[in-house]
C-alpha cells in the first residue's frame, strides 16, 4: 500500500509512472537500439551487424546502482547507460553503438518518446471532458441561472452559456494538439556540438531513418533551441487553465446560499460534519495554478549557453514532469467533478 496521499488529491499514477526512471531507462535504450538499426538502414555498418547489436541493446541488464552511481558523477545516465553496454555487448557489434550521438541525442530523443505516449492519453482524457460537458448540455443546458460579474449577480443566463465559456478553451486547445505533435514529436541527432558532423553516414538520410524507427518526426538539431519543450509546457498549462476555470466556477456556484450546483461526493471534515467540501473543484484551481508558477521556472530553462547547458537543462528534467503529471492529474479530476454535478432549478428573479 502506497502512503502518498499527494498522489491521490493531485497527482496521477499513469503519467508517473510513464515518466518513472525505469522507463526512462527504457526510453534510452530504445533510442540506442533504433540508431543501430538506422545505421544498417543507411548502409554505415552492415545490416546483420546493426540487427544484432540493436537487439543485444534492448536485451541488455544494466546495473541500476552503477547506473545511478554514474549518473551521480556525470550529470546524467547516459555516459554510465553507454558504458555497460559496451561491457556487454560483443566489440564486433560497437560500431554501431552509439556512433557519433552525443548524451543529449539520446535524452532528447526519449523523452519525446515519452511525450508521444503522454499526449495520446492526455487527448483520450481531454475528450471525455468535452464529451461530458456536451451532455451536460444537452440535458441541462436550457435551464436559466444568474450570470455574474465581479461576483455579483447581473442578468439571467442559460446554463448552456456557462457550460460553453467552460468548453470553449478546452476545445481550442484539442484543436491545436495535431499541430503540436507535429512541431514537438521530433528526434535530436546533433552529435557532440550539435554540428552533426560527427556521423559516419550522410546525416540526412541517417535522421531520416533513426527518425522512422522511432516514429518520430525527422529534424535538424535543437539542443539549444527547446521552444519545443516550451510550447509542450504552455500547452498544458492552458489546459489546466481551463479547467481551472470550471473548478473555480463549481465551487462558488456550490456555496450555500447560492446552490447552482449539487455534488454528488464532496469532501468531510474532521471537525464539522454538516460540510461537503468541493474538493476536486478546489484541486482543478490548485493544480491551475501550479503549472502556471511551474512554466515561469520552464521558461528560465529556455535558454542554453552556447552548445548545450547543463543548468538549464537540468532545472528542464525537474520541472517539465511536474507540469505533465499536473495537467494529466487535473483532466482525471475534472471528469469525476463533472459526473458528480446536477443543477438545481433555479429563482433568477432579482
Amino acid at each position: 500500500m502506497s502512503w502518498d496521499w499527494h498522489l491521490g488529491i493531485t497527482g496521477d499514477a499513469t503519467t508517473r509512472a510513464r515518466l518513472s526512471p525505469e522507463r526512462q531507462i527504457e526510453d534510452l535504450l530504445k533510442v540506442e537500439a533504433a540508431f543501430a538499426r538506422a545505421m544498417g538502414d543507411v548502409g554505415a555498418v552492415p545490416a546483420d551487424l546493426s540487427a544484432a547489436a540493436a537487439v543485444a541493446i534492448e536485451a541488455a541488464d544494466l546495473d541500476a546502482d552503477v547506473l545511478c552511481q554514474d549518473a551521480a558523477l556525470d550529470g546524467m545516465p547516459v555516459p554510465g547507460m553507454v558504458r555497460q553496454l559496451k561491457k556487454v555487448l560483443n566489440p564486433a557489434l560497437h560500431p554501431a553503438l552509439h556512433a557519433g550521438l552525443t548524451s543529449q541525442d539520446v535524452m532528447d530523443t526519449a523523452l519525446m518518446l515519452a511525450v508521444k505516449d503522454y499526449l495520446d492519453c492526455i487527448e483520450a482524457r481531454l475528450k471525455g471532458v468535452i464529451d461530458r460537458l456536451d451532455e451536460l448540455s444537452e440535458t441541462a443546458g436550457a435551464q436559466p441561472i444568474m450570470g455574474r460579474t465581479r461576483m455579483q449577480a447581473a442578468l439571467p443566463i442559460t446554463l448552456d452559456h456557462r457550460l460553453q465559456a467552460w468548453r470553449a478553451p478546452l476545445a481550442l486547445q484539442m484543436d491545436s494538439l495535431p499541430a503540436l505533435r507535429r512541431r514537438v514529436l521530433v528526434i535530436q541527432m546533433g552529435g557532440p556540438v550539435g554540428t552533426a558532423e560527427s556521423f559516419v553516414a550522410p546525416v540526412g538520410p541517417l535522421r531520416d531513418a533513426f527518425a522512422d524507427r522511432l516514429d518520430l518526426a525527422s529534424a535538424l538539431p535543437w539542443h539549444t533551441d527547446r521552444s519545443r519543450i516550451m510550447e509542450l509546457g504552455a500547452w498544458v498549462t492552458r489546459v489546466t487553465g481551463g479547467l481551472a476555470k470550471i473548478g473555480h466556477d463549481v465551487a462558488l456556484m456550490a456555496q450555500q446560499g447560492v446552490d447552482e450546483i449539487n455534488l454528488a461526493a464532496g469532501g468531510r471534515s474532521s471537525a464539522m460534519a454538516h460540510k461537503s467540501n468541493p474538493v476536486k473543484a478546489e484541486i482543478l484551481v490548485a493544480l491551475g495554478r501550479d503549472t502556471s508558477v511551474q512554466l515561469g521556472a520552464l521558461h528560465l530553462a529556455q535558454e542554453h549557453e552556447l552548445e548545450r547547458s547543463g543548468t538549464a537543462w537540468a532545472l528542464e528534467w525537474m520541472v517539465l514532469p511536474r507540469i505533465m503529471e499536473a495537467g494529466g492529474g487535473a483532466l482525471l479530476r475534472a471528469q469525476d467533478l463533472l459526473n458528480d454535478l446536477s443543477f438545481p432549478l433555479q429563482d433568477t428573479r432579482l
